[in-house]
C-alpha cells in the first residue's frame, strides 16, 4: 500500500511545486494539506511498523517511480508548448 502512496505523493509534489512557482497561493496551500495528510497516514504506518523496513523500501520505491512519471509528464508537456509556439 505504501508503494503507490509514494507513487502518489510525488505526483501530488510535483503538482505542488508548480503551483508554488507559479505563485497559485490558494492552489498550492489545498496541495499541501492533502501532502500533510498523506505524511501523517506514512508516518503511522512506518511507526506502527518500526521494525520492518521492507515497508520503507517499498515506500521510496514508490516515491522514486513517482519522481520520474511526473518529472517526464511535465518534461513531455514541456516539449508539446515548444512546438506549438
Amino acid at each position: 500500500m505504501l508503494f503507490f502512496i509514494g507513487i502518489m505523493e510525488m505526483i501530488i509534489v510535483t503538482f505542488w511545486t508548480k503551483l508554488v512557482t507559479r505563485t497559485k497561493i490558494f492552489a498550492s496551500g489545498a496541495v499541501t494539506t492533502i501532502n500533510v495528510l498523506i505524511w501523517y497516514y506514512v508516518l503511522q504506518t512506518m511507526v506502527d511498523n518500526i521494525t520492518n523496513w521492507k515497508i520503507a523500501l517499498f515506500y521510496a520505491l514508490g516515491c522514486s517511480i513517482g519522481t520520474m512519471i511526473s518529472t517526464y509528464f511535465f518534461h513531455i508537456r514541456e516539449k508539446g508548448k515548444e512546438l506549438i509556439n
